[in-house]
């Protein structure tokens, strides 16, 4: 179930804008009445002593919907992920190399933002020309199962090719792939219902993870300029902090950014919702990350920048 649409631009020009934000374009209410755009799923690149410690920890195959998987999209690009999955939300996590190119590397990350109705994507793309986007890229993300037979799984929309260590898109299911048996998706809850919730399975349930409720993340101050009005036109509420960043607050999930230098960009922390309360306060040490689960109904997962340390 992995949605990194960046592997499928490889071909990508390097190197975000170099503009921070606007004075005055983060500190602003949602600019539209309603919500089209829901935090989908987001993406870190780690160091591999990390990476090899989450990819083989039995606790996370207790705690979350856990997989280890290589998908293949369009191109025939492939990746290597390692997903804790919830119900509605999930996250990716990567060691160096395990996405292709330029997402491959240490510090790189991503979020996914989709609708949860059809044709809400159409509405985005013209929010995006009233932020100040007059030229959206636009494109189609197809998933091979494994049998050489690939399916159109959904339509992506960036605000740019260009970027640093950090891009963000927004995107919609294709009906296709929920018609897909390979897809093992659930039925429509109402017509045109293209949600979240309908593409990730029930096996969260059997499971302490429920759903991500923040994430944060270090970023380039171009990279920021490049997302913020792709929250915006997706109906986020997007304001600054002190440290020069934004937080965007939206649909259950709350997305904050801090402007640091390309070197020590990356996932830094993510806050997850727990299906019923537990007593105890686990810690679970995973490479350089931090895994705290309890007291109560939350867990959070921070994670080390490692910029000055060997990438392996």
């Amino acid at each position: 179930m992995i949605v990194v649409i960046a592997v499928a631009l490889a071909a990508a020009v390097q190197g975000g804008a170099a503009n921070a934000v606007p004075a005055g374009q983060a500190d602003q209410p949602p600019s539209h009445e309603r919500q089209l755009l829901y935090y989908n799923h987001a993406y870190g690149v780690f160091d591999r002593e990390t990476a090899d410690a989450i990819e083989h920890s039995a606790y996370l195959r207790e705690f979350a919907n856990f997989q280890v998987r290589t998908t293949t999209g369009s191109g025939g690009e492939t990746w290597t992920g390692r997903y804790l999955m919830g119900r509605e939300t999930y996250f990716e996590l990567f060691g160096v190399g395990d996405v292709p190119g330029q997402d491959g590397l240490l510090g790189s990350a991503g979020t996914g933002l989709s609708t949860e109705r059809a044709g809400d994507q159409a509405t985005v793309i013209e929010r995006l020309k009233a932020e100040g986007v007059t030229d959206p890229v636009l494109f189609l993300q197809t998933r091979d199962f494994g049998d050489g037979v690939p399916v159109p799984w959904f339509d992506a929309v960036l605000t740019t090719l260009e970027y640093d260590a950090y891009d963000a898109w927004a995107m919609e299911y294709r009906p296709e792939y929920f018609a897909d048996p390979r897809g093992n998706t659930e039925p429509a809850a109402f017509p045109g219902d293209v949600g979240r919730e309908r593409y990730l399975s029930d096996l969260y349930r059997d499971h302490l993870m429920r759903d991500v409720t923040s994430v944060r993340f270090a970023v380039t101050a171009g990279d920021l300029a490049d997302t913020v009005p792709l929250l915006r036109a997706g109906g986020f509420a997007v304001r600054s902090v002190a440290s020069g960043g934004v937080v965007a607050r939206g649909g259950g999930t709350t997305i904050r950014y801090d402007v640091v230098a390309r070197e020590h960009a990356g996932m830094r922390r993510v806050e997850m919702s727990l299906n019923h309360p537990v007593k105890y306060r686990h810690v679970e040490q995973l490479g350089h990350s931090t895994l705290v689960v309890g007291p109560g109904t939350r867990a959070v997962w921070t994670f080390d920048d490692t910029s000055d340390a060997d990438a392996g």
